[in-house]
């Protein structure tokens, strides 16, 4: 099969232990590391809009940023491509219990909010982007689809793509069907050509598969295993704190992505 190939300039990462990527290399090399803040910063948003916007925004903002600030590309100019398993959950579990109960209460903004792609749009206000973007989701193999899509956007428009994936904690009935435990998101500014300070060249072969275990089992047993974003993400994660290696992504029920990653020469 055809394979794709681009390359990193930029990475983003947040969770609850985790602030950047950075951090992420120091405790992969058992190394300590502070605690970020209780929540993801997200800088590039207007004072006013972080203190409104909800987490999962915050937290696709967050990563973004970082991502784009490695890249030392601008924002502005970007395709961007976010992909999340479940949405905003808390959002959505607040309003299933209101319209279910009180539905004349339901909240205007935390409706506007619930929306898939309102990180997307968020961060395109917030940056100035005109280029197109896009919102998907996949469920468990949320994480390989938009790498799938961004990587494929990348190659044939022949331009920069930021790729943002993330899920927040759930609560209630859907927190409970969807095992998600803590708030992870990544992000990845991927380019059709090597440029200066490149961390490395990514080859996706796309192929079929029939193998349960690229289902992620979100047990909680270990920290990435408490989000389907992270349990999905963690074997590229891996490779990428390390800067190379050859990993299996779930890219579809029956769809995988053959990732292989190579140091910059």
């Amino acid at each position: 099969m055809t394979t794709l190939q681009v390359h990193l300039q930029g990475i983003g990462l947040w969770s609850a232990t985790l602030g950047d990527f950075a951090a992420f290399q120091a405790q992969e090399r058992g190394e300590s590391v502070p605690a970020p803040a209780a929540r993801p910063p997200a800088a590039t948003l207007p004072a006013n809009e972080r203190r409104r916007v909800p987490e999962s925004v915050l937290l696709a903002v967050e990563v973004a940023g970082q991502a784009v600030a490695m890249s030392g590309h601008a924002a502005s100019e970007m395709l961007c491509v976010f992909s999340s398993a479940y949405g905003d959950q808390l959002i959505s579990d607040y309003m299933c219990a209101t319209l279910a109960l009180a539905p004349a209460e339901l909240s205007p903004t935390r409706f506007h909010n619930s929306v898939h792609n309102a990180p997307a749009g968020y961060w395109t206000m917030a940056t100035g982007c005109h280029a197109a973007s896009s919102a998907i989701s996949a469920g468990h193999a949320s994480f390989g689809a938009g790498l799938l899509e961004a990587a494929t956007l990348c190659v044939a428009e022949e331009r920069p793509v930021l790729l943002v994936c993330s899920d927040i904690a759930g609560s209630g009935p859907l927190g409970e069907m969807s095992g998600t435990h803590a708030s992870f998101g990544c992000a990845l500014v991927l380019s059709p050509q090597a440029e200066t300070g490149s961390l490395g060249r990514l080859e996706l072969t796309l192929m079929p598969h029939a193998d349960k275990s690229l289902r992620p089992a979100l047990t909680g047993d270990t920290w990435y295993e408490t989000n389907p974003i992270a349990a999905s993400a963690w074997p590229l994660m891996q490779n990428l704190a390390r800067g190379q290696g050859k990993c299996i992504l779930a890219a579809a029920e029956t769809l995988a992505l053959c990732a292989v990653l190579e140091t910059p020469v």
